[in-house]
C-alpha cells in the first residue's frame, strides 16, 4: 500500500467552494456490462458511443431510442445533455410542449451517483433531491378509472409496479405519486395533447406544481414490450412477481415506456436479470391523502420547516435507505396487524438487549448508501469516459467497504430470537458475500476502504488495484508518488527559505496548494512575496499556489489519468467476474434498512416514555401525549384519554379557542399512524383499531392558487373524504362551516355528521357550534366531550380571567362567549364589547331551552352504551375471572347511576 509523504497533506475543503465532494460526480458514472434487455438495440455503430474525450476505453454494447419517439414537456428539453455529439444525433427532433396548465419547471440532470457516507439523516435530507421517474397511464372506455403506474428510483433500481381501480377524484393515484416526490411524469400524449388532457392529467398538474410533465406516443404503453422486458430484466429473486403482475395490463404498458424512456434518457440499459421489480397493491397500506400529510406535519413543518415533525421525533436513522424506509413507512403505513406486531416484537427485543441495541447501532452506522451503489452497478453504461472509469473504481472501493461490514452485522443478529431477526441473520448467511469478497480481494488490496476527505479517497483510488496485476499501472503509480513525494518538498523547502509556516493542502477543485496561518508574526512590506499566486485569505489564514506547484499538479493529473485508465481496465474485467452474484446486495440492503428504520424507532422509545400499542376493535388511549410537542423545548405537554368504539364512534369535542381541540385532535392521528408504522406510542396504554385511510380537515384558509375561499377550500376537503371514506377510516375534522353564516355553517356541519354517523368509521370532530351538541340526543353512538377551563379572580381589580387546562371531559362545554373574551383582550371599546354581550346572551337562552333531552332518551341512551360495552368485553377481553368479574360489576354501577341521573328507577332487569 501506498506510504509517501503525502500521509503528511491536509486537506483544506474550507477555504475553498464547491470542492467538498470525496468523489468527483461522473458525467455518466455507471457500471460495465455486455448485456441489454433489447437485442434490437444492439446494432449500433460502435463509434458512435465512443468518448470524445479522455483515453480510448473499451465499451460495451449499446443502443439508440428510435428517432419516431414523440417527446412533449412543459419545459426546455434537456435530451442532449452530454457534450458528445454523437449522443445528440440520437435526440428527437420533434418535440411537443405539453398544454401550460402543467406549469412545471426543469432542469437538465444526469443520473446522480455520488455516494456520501452519510452518519445521520434529517427529515430535511430525506424529503429533497427528487430521483423519481414515474409513468401513468389510465385505461380509456369502460376501463377508465384503471390507473397503471410504473416508477423508478434512480438512485436504487427498483421497479415499482402498480395497478388498482381509483374514483373519478383519483384520490389513491395523487395520494401515490405525492408519496413518491417524483421529479417527472411520463404519460400518452393522448392524455395531455393538443389542450384537451384527460381528468387524470388536469388534476395531477394542478396538484403537482413542480414535476416536468413528459408525453410520450401511445404506442410505447404497450403491455407485451412491458412484460418482456420483465422478464428479461427481473432478477431471479424476485421472479415470482411475473405471476402478479401477467395480467395487469396497465402497469405492464406504463412499465415498457418508463424503461425505453430512461434507457434513452439516462444513455444506458439496465443488465439482463439484474433489476428488482415488485408489485404494490393499494391495499397493502393505509392511505393518507397529501392534504392530511401536511395538516398533520407528518414530514414537513408548515411553519419553519425544521424538524419538528412526526419523521423528525422518530428518526434517529444511521442510513440514508433506513430515513428513506422510515419516511415512507409513515406517509403509507400498513394495515397487516401481523406484520406490525413482528416490528413491535423486534423493537421489544432491541429494548430488552442492550447488546444487540448498541452492536446494531455500531454495525449499521458504518454502512453507505446500499441502493445508490447497487443502482449504478446493474446498468450499463453506452458511453464511457475519464469520469466513468473513474466512478467505477469508486464503486469497487465501496461494494468492498459494504461486503467488509457483513461478518460484524452476522454476529450481532447471530443469538436473535425475534422472527425478523432470525430472517435477517439467515439471509445474511447467504455464501455469496463471501464469494463477492474473494473476488474483489483477488485484484483490491486489502486495506482499501472508504475514507472521507478527497485527498484521503484519491490515495484509495491509485492504490486500490493489487501490485504485480499490471504492470504499466505500477510504472504510472511509481510516477504518481515521485510527483507528490517532489510537491512536498518543494513545499518544505519554500518555508525553509521564506520562513514561513507553510504546510501542503489539497482540495478537489485545486489540487494540491499551500496553506500558512501567521500567528504573531507579519509579513515583510504587508504582503506576501511575488513568486505566491492565487492567493485566498481568511483572517490570518493564507491560501496560495507557485506557477511550479501549478505545474506539478498537471503532471500530477496526468499520471493519476494514466493509474486511473489502467485500474479501470482491471476493474472492469473484475465486474464482469462478479456480476452474477451482485443481486445478493438486494438481500443485504433490504436487511440494513429495516434494521436501521426499527432501531430508530427503539431509539425513540428511550428518550420518551412509550409503551407497545394493542390491535382490537376500539381505538382507547390512556394518558397519551403529542409526540412532537412532547419533544418540544419550553412546551408542557398535558396527557388526554381518548375512547372511540363502534357503540361510540362519533367524538364531539367543544371548548374555547386556545382550549387544545386542535392539538389533541392531532395527536390521536398521530398516535394511530405510529401503532400502524409498528412504533410504540406515547402514553400509558394504547388500543387501536387498522386504519385504513386517514382523512383531516383542519385549517381555515383560502387557496389563492386555486382562487378559493375559505369557506370552498372546506367544502373541497369535506367532499373528498365524504367521496373516499371507508367504514374503517378515521376521520378528523377540526372547525367546518365557518367560513359561511352561521345558520348554513350549522346546517353544513349537521348533514355531514349525519352522514358519517351512517358509517362505522371513526370520527372525531371539533366545533364551536354548541347547536351539534344535540345530536347526542339524537343518535347513541355521539359522544359529547370539551376541554376543560378554569376562572380565576385577580384580587385587586376583580377582574375574571381563563385558564386553559387543555383536559379533556365529559359533556359539552358550559362556557359562554369565550370569543367575546378574547376580543376583550383587543382594543376594542367597551361599549361594543357590552352590547355584543346582551345580543349573546339573548340568542344563548332561546337556544338553550331546546337543548334538555327528556328521561326516555336518556335512558335508550345508557342501555346502548351498556350493550356495546358488553360486546366489547366479549370480543377483546384477556382478564382473568376475578377482574372480568369487577369489571361487570363495575359496568352495571355505572348503568344503574345513570338511570337515576335521569330520573328513571335503578334496575338492571332490562
Amino acid at each position: 500500500m501506498f506510504r509517501s509523504s503525502t500521509e503528511e497533506i491536509v486537506t483544506s475543503d474550507t477555504l475553498e467552494s464547491g470542492h467538498t465532494s470525496d468523489v468527483s460526480p461522473p458525467e455518466r458514472s455507471l457500471v460495465n456490462g455486455n448485456t441489454s434487455y433489447n437485442p434490437s438495440f444492439q446494432n449500433l455503430d460502435e463509434e458512435s458511443t465512443r468518448s470524445s474525450t479522455g483515453p480510448s476505453l473499451p465499451h460495451t454494447a449499446t443502443g439508440q431510442f428510435p428517432h419516431s419517439l414523440q417527446l412533449g414537456r412543459t419545459n426546455p428539453p434537456r435530451l442532449a445533455c452530454n457534450s458528445d455529439s454523437s449522443y445528440r444525433r440520437g435526440t428527437p427532433r420533434s418535440l411537443r410542449k405539453i398544454p401550460g396548465s402543467a406549469r412545471a419547471t426543469h432542469t437538465a440532470w444526469t443520473p446522480l451517483t455520488d455516494h456520501t457516507a452519510a452518519t445521520s439523516c434529517s427529515s430535511s435530507t430525506t424529503a429533497s433531491g427528487a430521483s423519481v421517474v414515474v409513468a401513468l397511464v389510465e385505461g380509456r372506455g369502460l376501463a377508465r378509472g384503471e390507473i397503471g403506474m410504473a416508477s423508478v428510483n434512480l438512485k436504487f433500481p427498483e421497479l415499482v409496479l402498480s395497478q388498482f381501480a381509483d374514483t373519478g377524484t383519483y384520490a389513491k393515484v395523487i395520494t401515490k405519486v405525492h408519496i413518491l416526490l417524483p421529479m417527472e411524469i411520463l404519460m400518452p400524449d393522448t392524455a395531455c395533447d393538443k389542450g384537451k388532457g384527460t381528468k387524470l392529467f388536469t388534476l395531477i398538474a394542478e396538484n403537482l406544481q413542480g414535476v416536468a410533465f413528459t408525453a410520450i406516443q401511445r404506442k410505447y404503453f404497450n403491455e407485451k414490450k412491458g412484460l418482456e422486458y420483465i422478464q428479461q430484466l427481473c432478477a431471479p429473486e424476485f421472479s415470482t412477481v411475473l405471476m402478479e403482475v401477467q395480467a395487469k395490463y396497465y402497469c405492464l404498458a406504463a412499465a415498457a415506456a418508463l424503461l425505453k424512456y430512461l434507457e434513452f434518457i439516462q444513455n444506458s440499459v439496465y443488465a439482463a436479470k439484474s433489476l428488482k421489480v415488485s408489485f404494490k397493491g393499494s391495499e397493502q397500506t393505509a392511505m393518507i391523502d397529501s392534504s392530511s400529510a401536511s395538516n398533520m406535519e407528518l414530514v414537513v413543518n408548515n411553519r419553519d420547516h425544521s424538524d419538528h415533525t412526526l419523521l423528525g421525533v422518530l428518526n434517529h436513522t444511521k442510513t440514508p435507505g433506513g430515513a428513506r424506509r422510515l419516511r415512507s413507512n409513515i406517509l403509507e403505513p400498513l394495515v397487516d396487524v401481523h406484520t406490525i406486531n413482528i416490528r413491535l416484537d423486534t423493537i421489544h427485543e432491541m429494548l430488552q438487549n442492550q447488546e444487540l441495541f448498541f452492536g446494531l447501532k455500531n454495525a449499521i452506522g458504518h454502512f453507505l448508501d446500499i441502493d445508490q451503489l447497487l443502482s449504478v452497478l446493474v446498468q450499463v453504461p453506452k458511453q464511457e469516459t475519464v469520469q466513468v472509469a473513474e466512478a467505477k473504481i469508486m464503486h469497487i472501493i465501496q461494494l468492498k467497504h459494504t461486503l467488509d461490514l457483513v461478518p460484524q452485522l452476522r454476529v450481532v443478529l447471530k443469538n436473535c430470537n425475534t422472527a425478523l431477526l432470525k430472517a435477517y441473520s439467515t439471509s445474511l448467511e447467504d455464501n455469496r458475500f463471501d464469494v463477492l469478497l474473494k473476488q474483489i480481494l483477488t485484484v483490491i488490496n486489502d486495506d482499501t476502504t472508504y475514507l472521507k476527505g478527497s485527498l484521503n479517497m484519491r490515495t484509495q483510488k491509485c492504490y486500490a488495484v493489487r501490485p504485480n496485476i499490471n504492470e504499466f499501472l505500477d510504472i504510472a503509480r511509481r510516477a504518481y508518488t515521485e510527483i507528490v513525494d517532489d510537491i512536498a518538498g518543494l513545499v518544505n523547502q519554500m518555508a525553509e527559505n521564506y520562513g514561513f509556516p507553510m504546510r501542503t493542502s489539497f482540495s478537489t477543485a485545486r489540487g494540491f496548494f499551500i496553506q500558512m496561518k501567521l500567528e504573531g508574526m507579519f509579513l515583510p512590506e504587508g504582503k506576501l512575496p511575488s513568486e505566491f499566486i492565487k492567493v485566498t485569505k481568511h483572517k490570518d489564514n493564507y491560501a496560495f499556489t507557485t506557477a511550479d506547484l501549478m505545474k506539478m499538479n498537471d503532471r500530477c493529473d496526468e499520471a493519476l489519468r494514466e493509474i486511473v485508465h489502467m485500474s479501470y481496465v482491471v476493474v472492469c474485467q473484475l465486474l464482469r467476474t462478479i456480476h452474477e452474484h451482485v443481486h445478493c446486495l438486494y438481500k443485504l440492503s433490504d436487511a440494513v434498512s429495516m434494521l436501521d428504520m426499527l432501531l430508530s424507532l427503539a431509539n425513540a422509545c428511550t428518550l420518551s416514555n412509550y409503551v407497545r400499542p394493542e390491535f382490537t376493535d376500539t381505538l382507547a388511549i390512556k394518558q397519551g401525549r403529542h409526540p412532537i410537542l412532547e419533544r418540544m423545548p419550553g412546551q408542557q405537554f398535558v396527557s388526554n384519554n381518548c375512547y372511540v368504539s363502534e357503540g361510540s364512534n362519533f367524538v364531539s369535542i367543544t371548548g374555547p379557542n386556545m382550549s387544545g381541540k386542535s392539538t389533541y385532535l392531532k395527536q390521536v392521528a398521530l398516535c394511530q399512524i405510529m401503532a400502524q408504522i409498528g412504533s410504540f406510542i406515547p402514553a400509558e396504554y394504547a388500543s387501536f383499531r387498522i386504519a385504513d385511510q386517514i382523512f383531516t380537515r383542519i385549517g381555515i384558509d383560502d387557496d389563492f392558487e386555486t382562487n378559493s375561499s375559505t369557506f370552498m377550500v372546506e367544502m373541497k376537503e369535506v367532499s373528498y373524504i365524504i367521496h373516499n371514506v371507508s367504514e374503517q377510516s378515521l376521520i378528523i375534522i377540526d372547525e367546518l362551516g365557518r367560513g359561511t353564516s352561521a345558520e348554513e355553517g350549522i346546517g353544513i356541519c349537521h348533514s355531514v355528521c349525519e352522514f358519517l354517523l351512517s358509517l362505522k368509521a371513526f370520527t372525531l370532530f371539533a366545533t364551536h357550534y354548541l347547536e351539534l351538541c344535540q345530536l347526542e340526543s339524537l343518535y347513541p353512538s355521539v359522544d359529547n366531550q370539551h376541554m376543560q377551563v378554569q376562572h380565576t379572580r385577580t384580587r385587586d381589580t376583580g377582574t375574571e380571567n381563563i385558564v386553559y387546562t387543555h383536559l379533556l371531559s365529559q359533556g359539552f362545554t358550559e362556557e359562554r362567549h369565550y370569543g367575546l373574551r378574547a376580543a376583550e383582550m383587543t382594543s376594542l371599546p367597551s361599549s361594543i364589547i357590552q352590547e355584543a354581550k346582551t345580543i349573546a346572551s339573548k340568542v344563548s337562552r332561546h337556544l338553550l331551552a331546546k337543548r334538555k333531552s327528556d328521561p326516555e332518551t336518556e335512558r335508550q341512551r345508557g342501555l346502548y352504551r351498556l350493550a356495546t360495552r358488553l360486546q366489547q368485553t366479549a370480543r377483546n377481553s384477556r382478564l382473568d375471572p376475578e377482574s372480568l368479574r369487577m369489571y361487570l360489576k363495575g359496568l352495571r354501577t355505572q348503568y344503574e347511576a345513570d338511570l337515576e341521573a335521569t330520573g328513571l328507577p335503578a334496575s338492571t332487569d332490562t
